[in-house]
């Protein structure tokens, strides 16, 4: 978006808009009748927060089957169809302030994890909990982890700490792969060098020649699932989170998972357990993990245009965490 290569027009946006959605915060002000986080902890203004940046609607056939993660409204998380230019004015990570409609799930951030830390707890780490949880992942697995970016590193922290048997990590820069073993990777390939099928014997290499488990997809490009789909052990399990956006495609021959009894779930969101579970993980892994190479960079909020161009030019180490 602040490229501009997405289609705004068609996307239905209302300008001005603020964008912003991975954060945390301090609360201002309490609404009517709100004394409690969703969990239940009594709530006070100074307490520091985490909040599910999408907002179900509670009503449609997914909502109501307890799917809240698949509801159509959620797309809608961007200003919620509103002008910035209209009150209540302030929706959006981006600003100041940032007001959360009722129903909303929040929840108290522990004493002790980082704000660069439990930033990413409202969407990267929270949607790695969900998604390994939906494919189930169990102590003794093998997964591999496609993609080192910011959902691939909380994946392998997460699956390291379930107790998998080896996590393999693959990517094409060194200093990811590299951060990666410090999250708990056991094999990290450097796929820069590779072509798709060199690749996909990497993988069988590290597995004894059996495949994994468990593939996740967190590279954004239909050519990883292509090759993760034959990283995979017989019955294995392969979770698909990247590719957000429509456009990129790849031949599939389903006899890849008809077969050898291999299944496959797309998954994007997830259910306010989740986000709970991941601020949970952050206090009870803030020592095991080295959550400081992170590299994030702190910027004040009237640097925000400098530091989109510096992320978008990797003159900075990994991530932006702009401030008020």
């Amino acid at each position: 978006m602040w490229r501009g290569e997405l289609n705004l027009e068609r996307l239905k946006l209302p300008f001005p808009l603020a964008l912003g959605h991975e954060a945390v915060g301090q609360v201002e002000r309490l609404g009517a009748g709100v004394t409690t986080d969703s969990a239940g902890l009594p709530l006070a203004p100074g307490d520091r927060i985490s909040w599910r940046y999408f907002t179900p609607c509670g009503r449609c056939p997914a909502c109501l089957a307890g799917q809240t993660r698949a509801c159509p409204d959620n797309h809608r998380f961007i200003s919620r169809g509103r002008s910035a230019d209209d009150p209540p004015h302030f929706f959006g990570a981006f600003g100041t302030h940032h007001q959360l409609p009722p129903g909303q799930a929040v929840f108290r951030v522990p004493d002790g994890v980082e704000d660069s830390a439990a930033a990413a707890a409202n969407c990267a780490l929270a949607e790695v909990v969900q998604g390994l949880h939906e494919v189930g992942v169990r102590p003794r697995d093998s997964v591999v982890v496609q993609g080192a970016g910011g959902l691939g590193i909380h994946a392998v922290a997460v699956a390291s700490s379930i107790g998998a048997r080896s996590v393999i990590v693959l990517d094409g820069e060194a200093s990811r792969l590299e951060l990666a073993r410090g999250f708990g990777a056991d094999v990290a390939i450097d796929v820069s060098g590779l072509d798709p099928a060199a690749r996909v014997r990497a993988v069988n290499e590290a597995t004894n020649g059996w495949g994994a488990d468990v593939v996740c997809e967190f590279v954004g490009h239909a050519s990883a699932v292509e090759e993760g789909l034959q990283m995979l052990a017989p019955g294995g399990r392969y979770l698909e989170v990247g590719c957000v956006h429509t456009g990129t495609s790849f031949e599939f021959d389903p006899a890849y998972l008809t077969l050898r009894n291999r299944s496959m779930t797309g998954l994007v969101y997830y259910e306010a357990w989740a986000l709970q579970e991941a601020l949970r993980f952050l206090e009870r892994n803030r020592a095991r993990f080295p959550w400081d190479r992170l590299g994030v960079t702190p910027y004040a909020l009237s640097e925000i245009d400098r530091a989109f161009a510096e992320a978008d030019a990797r003159t900075v180490p990994r991530a932006a965490l702009v401030m008020d």
